[in-house]
């Protein structure tokens, strides 16, 4: 096994909650609830609150409903940061191959530490210790031959524990899962699945391509179809998140003129700072795998959510989709939002990156489209050319 499972995904458990309640012994076991005042929202819950139906993002109003009994603690960013950076020095000492996805969560290649540290497992075993050690909280451990694999199985492991997935049991352990869990199966594809009656992810494994390509397109029905079967190609990416490494990354904020509680506008406003940070990379002929959408509420309580793409991109279709994908998991209920962010990160020469091209792949021509674009603003100003819905009539004052 020392050789099969070269990637591990570790996941800290209810990072935010954890951390708040690490030094509190009266609160061991009990539903916390992380988050802002009466008016605000759940940044994070104890796996106790959860069990109730709370959940991030959730009004503040309503999770109190669903766990009346909980104990709300008041979010400490600086503590959040500090964990993170720790947290992440702990990986790094095992193996200098890891890629940070957020405050509370990394891809690591231990290919070459397994001689001198063991086995996957008992690479895994080293590491939950230390951070339970050293930051009092615990993380959830998948090892796999893939990133993919090794991310679902981490989600498995969940509290608290380990999951390995060996070469010849990924098959196994793949297809009884929905179509939801696969890398980059988001609401639209799932339902585009649904209505050709593929509901787990051995329905799309024994699916012919070429009928999943007919619905999905060249690209996207291919790789859905290799993934089912647990071919997946990714590596890997040896990089610092934003907070450690702000220069690998570019993104930008919009705060609101007064507090939103549409989605339609939010979603609106997300379109616009995509299309700003996609013309960003693209002027500097960079690319990016991960997307990053940031939340801020009425009551200042901020939340990010990231995804990390298949393939670095540069194109602001994809970066909008994700990150409008990434919004829609947030479940907001008429929540006030102040100000909302979309940032790329993992920038890489775009010359250097990956992209699987084929002929007549539909999403070919959004690249097209992005560099007439640029050129039409570059000799037009940037109202030259904008998407449809950004040129209604705005009834909000959008400046910051």
């Amino acid at each position: 096994m020392t050789g099969e499972c070269p990637v591990l995904h570790v996941d800290m458990d209810a990072f935010y909650a954890s951390v708040m309640t690490r030094d509190r012994p009266d609160l061991a076991g009990c539903p916390v609830i992380v988050g802002g005042g009466h008016r605000g929202v759940v940044l994070s819950a104890s796996y106790p609150a959860r069990s109730s139906g709370v959940r991030s993002g959730m009004p503040m109003t309503r999770a109190r409903r669903l766990c009346p009994h909980a104990t709300v603690v008041a979010p400490d960013y600086e503590v959040f940061s500090t964990v993170s950076t720790s947290v992440m020095e702990i990986f790094r000492q095992v193996t200098p191959r890891v890629e940070t996805l957020s405050l509370d969560e990394a891809f690591l290649d231990i290919s070459g530490a397994t001689r001198r540290l063991g086995s996957p497992v008992d690479i895994a075993e080293l590491i939950r210790a230390r951070v339970a050690d050293e930051q009092g909280i615990t993380c959830s451990v998948g090892a796999a031959a893939t990133v993919g694999v090794a991310k679902l199985a981490s989600r498995r492991a969940k509290p608290d524990g380990i999951v390995v997935v060996p070469p010849a049991e990924t098959t196994a352990f793949l297809h009884p899962l929905a179509v939801e869990e696969l890398w980059g199966v988001g609401e639209r594809t799932a339902a585009q699945l649904h209505r050709l009656g593929l509901r787990t992810v051995g329905d799309v494994a024994h699916t012919p391509v070429t009928t999943l390509q007919r619905a999905l397109g060249t690209v996207m029905g291919g790789q859905l179809h290799r993934l089912a079967w647990g071919d997946d190609q990714r590596m890997v990416a040896s990089r610092r998140g934003v907070e450690e490494d702000p220069d690998k990354s570019t993104g930008a904020d919009e705060t609101f003129g007064r507090d939103i509680d549409d989605p339609e506008v939010v979603l609106r406003e997300l379109l616009r700072l995509s299309a700003k940070v996609g013309a960003r990379i693209r002027a500097a002929k960079l690319a990016g795998r991960t997307v990053t959408v940031k939340v801020r509420f009425a009551d200042f309580t901020t939340i990010t959510r990231s995804r990390t793409r298949a393939e670095a991109t540069d194109v602001t279709r994809e970066i909008y989709e994700t990150a409008a994908g990434l919004f829609a998991a947030l479940g907001l209920q008429r929540a006030r939002i102040r100000l909302v962010g979309v940032r790329v990160e993992g920038l890489q020469p775009r010359a250097g990156t990956y992209r699987q091209l084929e002929l007549g792949a539909r999403d070919q021509g959004w690249a097209d489209a992005d560099q007439a674009v640029d050129r039409a603003v570059l000799r037009f100003g940037a109202a030259a050319v904008q998407p449809a819905s950004l040129l209604r009539s705005r009834t909000l004052d959008l400046s910051a």
